[in-house]
Order: C-alpha cells, then sequence, then structure tokens
C-alpha cells in the first residue's frame, strides 16, 4: 500500500495537490477537513462542539479526529493519502498503530513548505471566494501559529522515520504537483 501523509499549514495547497495525487495513484483521500465539515454540517451534537473549536481558530482533539479516520480506514484500498492528518504527534503516533493494526505502515510525508504571508493572500481570498467564515485574516493567523507550535513538529517525527520529503509549495499548480509526482514516484 502507498500510504501517505500530505503536510503543510492551512493554505498550502493540500487539498489541490490531493485531488491530482488521489487521479495519478488511485489513493483514498482522507480529508479531516472536509469530514469535520460534514460533521458540522449534519448538525449533530459532535458538529456542534467542531464548529466552536473551529472558529476559535483551534485544533480539534486527537480523540475526535482519529474516531472520523479510524471510520474510513479500508483494507481494500490501494493506499490512502492523509490530508491535514495528522497534526499532533500524539496523532501521528495513533495513526502507525491504526495502520499497523491493518498490517500497513505511512510510506512518505510530503511537506508543502510556503511562506506565511503567502497562505494569509491564499486563504484570504479563499474565505472570498467560498465564504468560508473561518477564512478570515484574525483567524488564519491563529491557525499558523496553532499550525507551527502543535502541527511542525509532526514533521520531525517522520523524519526520524527517514519518510519527510520537503516540496516548495510556490509556483503554478502543475509545477508544484510535478515536485510531488517526482517524490511520490520514488515510493509507488
Amino acid at each position: 500500500m502507498l500510504n501517505i501523509v500530505l503536510f503543510g499549514p492551512p493554505g498550502a495547497g493540500k487539498g489541490t495537490q490531493s485531488q491530482r495525487v488521489i487521479d495519478t495513484f488511485g489513493l483514498v483521500h482522507l480529508s479531516t477537513g472536509d469530514m469535520l465539515r460534514a460533521e458540522m454540517a449534519s448538525g449533530s451534537e459532535l458538529g456542534e462542539q467542531v464548529k466552536g473549536i473551529i472558529a476559535a481558530g483551534q485544533l480539534v482533539s486527537d480523540e475526535i479526529v482519529i474516531a472520523l479516520i479510524a471510520k474510513r480506514l479500508d483494507a481494500d484500498a490501494k493506499g490512502f493519502i492523509f490530508d491535514g492528518f495528522p497534526r499532533t504527534v500524539a496523532q501521528a503516533e495513533a495513526l502507525d498503530n491504526l495502520l499497523a493494526e491493518k498490517n500497513t505502515a505511512i510510506s512518505c510525508m510530503v511537506a508543502l513548505e510556503v511562506p506565511e504571508e503567502e497562505l494569509v493572500t491564499r486563504l484570504v481570498k479563499r474565505g472570498i471566494d467560498s465564504g468560508r467564515s473561518d477564512d478570515n485574516e484574525e483567524t488564519i493567523r491563529k491557525r499558523i501559529t496553532e499550525y507551527n507550535s502543535k502541527t511542525l513538529p509532526v514533521a520531525e517525527y517522520y523524519a526520524k522515520q527517514d519518510k519527510l520529503n520537503k516540496i516548495e509549495g510556490v509556483g503554478s499548480i502543475e509545477d508544484i504537483a510535478g515536485r510531488v509526482a517526482g517524490v511520490l514516484n520514488q515510493y509507488a
């Protein structure tokens, strides 16, 4: 199985690049952002809880995210692309344990690196285009700070396993996709 963690701060282009990887390698896309938005849209008690956490620019708890991921793992897939997960070292460890139970593991992490001001510009534009209320400058900066303090250490976790691959996340979508595919072809 080819199991990829597509990694980067909010606005790095994980969703855009995920779709290209899915099309090229036939992987199942597991986007925690999509799963969390679907949960919020469901109107469930959990969805309301998640909505409050996200509106405050904070990360959803490991327990909630891991439970959502565990529900979606499918042993018959060619592999998975994890987009927006894991966000903490504890989640990375839990993911490793979950995958080990299915006799597989993370193949590699592809980390999209983008300067902070470019991220803010991209996300403010996305907020205007999509109407996403969490894509305003104040919340975006909080999310980037959260990412830097809580999520960035996940890259070091995978670096220690010799699975970290850093990719410049600035340029045309096609150029970035070419860089990502170049890394993944080494693992496919």
